[in-house]
């Protein structure tokens, strides 16, 4: 893989990481609400979460080198 392109990966590792950290920062602001309505927004903000967290393992594999153990 090309310097550019690792680049590139580790650019938006970052950014992913943060909008990852954002999710969990808004998942835990209305966890410490008690509106039942959050409920919904909270379920579905999991599951972006889980989507980043498969983003970025994703990139963080393409970001490894191959070892042959």
């Amino acid at each position: 893989m090309m310097n550019q392109d690792q680049d590139w990966l580790r650019k938006k590792l970052t950014e992913l990481y943060e909008e990852h950290r954002k999710i969990e920062d808004t998942i835990d602001s209305l966890a410490q609400s008690d509106v039942s309505m959050n409920a919904m927004a909270i379920q579905r903000l999991k599951k972006q979460k889980l989507q980043l967290k498969d983003r970025i393992h994703h990139i963080e594999t393409l970001l490894l080198p191959d070892i042959i153990a």
